[in-house]
């Protein structure tokens, strides 16, 4: 349904150094930039992800959350500690979250712009 989703930014070199980071682990890396954007996929110039700076950026209300699929129970751990060493905030420490489904494993962060990000993965090691 989607194609992509854009996330306006103060700082694209400070939100690209946070974003490379963070989202290695989950299998993204940066496909697509100019000068005011840079756009996160797995294919070259099919960005899912867009970062547009826009000078002033204002994350959008507490009820929103972009949630990222990832490939493993440690991908999410270390989408986690990577955000936290590029200037993200932890808002949910990585862990399963029985209350979403038996087999649901995140992690929750705000990126150096507020915007709430989650990774997860939602088949568990021991999962048949």
């Amino acid at each position: 349904m989607l194609h992509h989703v854009s996330l306006p930014v103060r700082d694209l070199d400070a939100a690209r150094a946070f974003y490379d980071a963070a989202l290695a682990p989950l299998g993204f890396r940066c496909v697509a930039r100019g000068d005011r954007f840079a756009g996160y996929g797995v294919e070259d110039g099919r960005d899912k992800l867009a970062l547009m700076c826009v000078g002033s950026a204002r994350a959008a209300g507490t009820g929103f959350h972009l949630a990222l699929s990832a490939p493993s129970e440690g991908a999410v751990d270390a989408f986690h500690a990577a955000a936290l060493r590029f200037g993200g905030t932890d808002n949910g420490a990585p862990g399963l979250r029985a209350h979403y489904g038996p087999h649901y494993y995140a992690a929750f962060v705000i990126d150096p712009d507020g915007h709430r990000l989650e990774a997860v993965y939602k088949e568990s090691a021991g999962a048949s």
